[in-house]
């Protein structure tokens, strides 16, 4: 159902968040792109936005800051974090796996405890262990996350290393030739090469939004600055999609469903 109402399992994704330099111009765009409200956060949480849908919460979004040392910002980007039953358990499992530990685990007021690491081929994610936040309240339908895809180099090591996060891979139902990421049986999301992808691009997690009309989103993304990579495309027993940039160059993709796909 749209609505999450239970805690999410240990290694399925619960929430989404943007880093990007200009934080009320994210706001804008992606509130005229996908009906999300949002304002800019207080000072204590450094200003982060929480993106509201039917005044339930389905995504984050943070203005980019330079490091200490004087580098400049990371590039814009989305970035999916997985449910976690005990965050300082998991860092272990990450460092021990060969992935990366990018911010360790804080804990974020009474709403949970985070972390950033990323995996051996690079590909950045989050870790949240919710307490009085689980995530995203709102999932698979229009403006909403509905799955998370992760582009790699090296597909072996990368299901090696997420099988520690809790995480299963198993052949996608009814799709021969793609491996899904299960939780519990249940797909959350899944894995593919970088063969398709423009040459620049590191390895990823890409964040699918459910949207009414492909085409017509599209569009929207042009018209607001942003750029298309992968123009509107069916496939078969998963629906129309499309892979675009937003107007500060953060990609995402955009799906209308034919059936349930997370």
């Amino acid at each position: 159902m749209p609505e999450v109402t239970e805690p999410y399992p240990p290694g399925t994704p619960c929430w989404v968040d943007l880093m990007v330099p200009d934080q009320q111009a994210a706001l804008d765009f992606y509130r005229d792109l996908f009906g999300w409200q949002g304002e800019v956060g207080p000072e204590e949480y450094g200003g982060y936005a929480l993106c509201t849908q039917r005044g339930r919460p389905v995504a984050g979004i943070m203005q980019s800051r330079p490091a200490a040392n004087g580098e400049p910002p990371p590039p814009s980007s989305w970035t999916t974090y997985f449910a976690s039953g005990d965050i300082g358990s998991t860092e272990g499992q990450v460092v021990d796996a060969g992935g990366a530990l990018l911010v360790p685990p804080m804990q974020v007021g009474r709403l949970g405890w985070m972390m950033v690491g990323a995996d051996p081929q690079g590909a950045v994610f989050g870790l949240w262990q919710g307490i009085e936040f689980p995530g995203a309240g709102i999932v698979n339908e229009h403006g909403a996350l509905v799955w998370n895809q992760l582009i790699t180099t090296e597909i072996p090591g990368a299901e090696q290393f997420y099988r520690a996060l809790s995480l299963e891979c198993a052949p996608m139902r009814d799709m021969p030739g793609f491996t899904a990421f299960q939780v519990r049986g249940h797909t959350i999301g899944g894995v593919q090469d970088m063969s398709n992808m423009d040459p620049g691009i590191p390895p990823h997690w890409l964040v699918y939004f459910a949207v009414d009309d492909v085409d017509s989103t599209v569009d929207a993304v042009v018209h607001a600055g942003g750029n298309v990579r992968v123009p509107p495309f069916d496939l078969e027993k998963v629906g129309r999609m499309a892979v675009v940039e937003d107007p500060q160059r953060a990609l995402f993709a955009v799906v209308t469903p034919v059936r349930q796909v997370a």
